[in-house]
């Protein structure tokens, strides 16, 4: 997003998500807060993704939709050895990707994002 504070927010949320874990009611909160900046740019799908999200951390305490499936990271990773598949991860990924919607990557994914929320 262009809003320095969304931006700001987006950090703060990813640094509470590194510390605390998915702390449904702080987390809720916040996601909502960065839903109105979203709205203040007129940007939809972000809107859309954003209210999917705490609606579903609202009814199930954890994020339930997996990391978006990508090529292996590394030889680790194609060993089995999958660490980034998990609820605090797949949401931090989410939120990261609200930062730059100028990657037609990132508006993929949130797309997919959105179908997968949608689709639970």
């Amino acid at each position: 997003m262009e809003n320095q504070k969304a931006n700001k927010l987006v950090d703060k949320i990813l640094e509470n998500l590194d510390k605390t874990g998915i702390n449904k009611d702080t987390l809720v909160d916040d996601i909502k807060e960065l839903r109105t900046y979203a709205l203040d740019e007129k940007i939809p799908l972000v809107v859309k993704v954003l209210r999917l999200a705490y609606e579903h951390l609202e009814a199930n305490s954890t994020f339930l939709i997996p990391i978006l499936d990508d090529e292996p990271l590394d030889e680790e990773q194609e060993a089995g050895e999958n660490d980034l598949d998990t609820p605090v991860e797949s949401l931090k990924y989410l939120i990261a990707l609200t930062k730059n919607l100028n990657n037609k990557g990132n508006i993929a994914d949130l797309r997919e994002y959105k179908d997968l929320l949608m689709r639970y």
